[in-house]
């Protein structure tokens, strides 16, 4: 057994009653085990295999403009997306199913990462932000399959996390290939922890071309009866919100103005209604709420939750889980409040608020900025203006990502073809 995977059970097994526990409560025992340990659609060999990697929902959303991006190529490409979360996974079968190959990405043991790449035969491998796994990125080296990573960023915690076992991740981080980050604070990140500065290129954030600054979501009339909001009355929307911030948002919410929480994790559902005093959740079949509390206990529907809000607060930013999304409602016109914690988008966010257009403030100083808001439509309208601005400043990213996957595929095809000999023409 090599020494990784010995380690790799040791922590599982030592470990077991925490993590075993923790899915039992959240209903994850029920999964992909097969293809967590490997097993994924033994697909035809190909000259032109892309292996995408995305963690979760995030990534996945990012990939919408890429992908059609690869298959509006000159010469066809193979496109194989893996996953690692359940959502994630769900995720991308809704939005690629029809188009390309989804597959579950596998747990990092030599074993299930040889069978995953025998049965999946990629090209290339591309690490969509990072989740950089030392058994398959050497699996891959081995193979003449190069890694690379889009759309890179790690957090200032994240580094953190790598930099105390430096010695043990710098091997891994020096067999990327190359590596295409968001900003020039990401890319000194990499190179701390070995990847080689000439193989770093500055690309900018995808999340910013999932934007379509000239399309304008409806309110869904079923959404708004099914709940029974009332749109004469302010609607505060919170997305995506984390342990405790449901607790901060009832509290800072006037007790005249509705409030819409979604959570980001289905297994929080309960928790977060227990949150909301008297709320109507979305699931329940009831109309209504006493407390003008509501909760969206449902998947894919935030989008349309937006679309009804006076104003938007972004969760996971009023307590230390790195953020979320904060592009998307202030696209479509919403001003938009964030806390603290934005480690995951801490290059959108700075970009942002450096042209005023977010507001961020700290837990304490919630209710003011909510009630400020709520009073000042023309501070609202300025805000969703300058980010429009920055958005279209921003776009790019997406094609210059396409163009170094492609070079690269390119490359590895290059060298893979046959050597003419004396005698024999290249080109038949």
């Amino acid at each position: 057994m090599r020494p990784l995977d010995a380690a790799y059970l040791t922590v599982a097994t030592t470990t077991m009653p925490l993590w075993f526990t923790r899915m039992l409560r959240q209903g994850k025992l029920r999964t992909d085990w097969n293809g967590r340990f490997g097993h994924a659609a033994d697909l035809p060999a190909s000259d032109r295999r892309i292996l995408l990697h995305a963690v979760s929902v995030g990534e996945v959303n990012s990939l919408r403009t890429l992908v059609s991006r690869f298959q509006n190529q000159e010469e066809s490409v193979d496109i194989v997306i893996s996953v690692t979360t359940d959502t994630g996974y769900r995720r991308a079968c809704e939005l690629f199913a029809d188009q390309v190959t989804v597959v579950r990405y596998p747990y990092d043991f030599s074993w299930a990462v040889n069978r995953f790449l025998d049965q999946v035969k990629p090209n290339i491998m591309v690490l969509v932000e990072l989740e950089a796994w030392p058994n398959m990125i050497e699996s891959c080296r081995r193979r003449g399959v190069p890694t690379i990573v889009i759309n890179g960023r790690l957090s200032h915690r994240s580094h953190k996390r790598y930099s105390r076992i430096r010695s043990m991740v710098r091997a891994m981080f020096r067999k990327l290939q190359r590596v295409a980050v968001q900003d020039s604070t990401y890319a000194q990140r990499f190179i701390d922890l070995g990847v080689l500065p000439d193989r770093i290129e500055i690309t900018g954030s995808m999340k910013w071309d999932t934007i379509q600054l000239d399309h304008r979501p409806t309110i869904d009339p079923e959404l708004v009866a099914s709940l029974g909001i009332d749109l004469e009355r302010p609607l505060v929307v919170a997305g995506s919100t984390g342990p405790g911030e449901e607790t901060l948002l009832d509290k800072a919410v006037p007790d005249d103005v509705q409030l819409l929480c979604a959570p980001r994790k289905p297994e929080r559902f309960d928790e977060a209604a227990a949150a909301l005093p008297g709320c109507t959740r979305r699931s329940s079949g009831s109309t209504g709420s006493p407390t003008r509390r509501f909760l969206l206990d449902t998947i894919g529907e935030l989008p349309k939750a937006y679309a009804m809000a006076d104003v938007v607060v972004v969760g996971r930013t009023f307590t230390p889980l790195g953020g979320s999304d904060m592009i998307e409602p202030l696209a479509i016109g919403k001003p938009v409040i964030i806390g603290p914690h934005v480690d995951n988008f801490e290059s959108i966010a700075g970009r942002l608020l450096e042209a005023g257009s977010l507001l961020q403030v700290a837990g304490e100083q919630l209710p003011d900025a909510i009630k400020m808001l709520l009073d000042q439509p023309d501070r609202c309208r300025l805000m969703v203006e300058s980010g429009h601005e920055v958005i279209k400043t921003m776009q790019g990213a997406t094609d210059r990502n396409t163009r170094l996957v492609i070079d690269e595929l390119d490359r590895v095809h290059k060298a893979k073809m046959p050597i003419a000999t004396d005698g024999e023409c290249s080109n038949g």
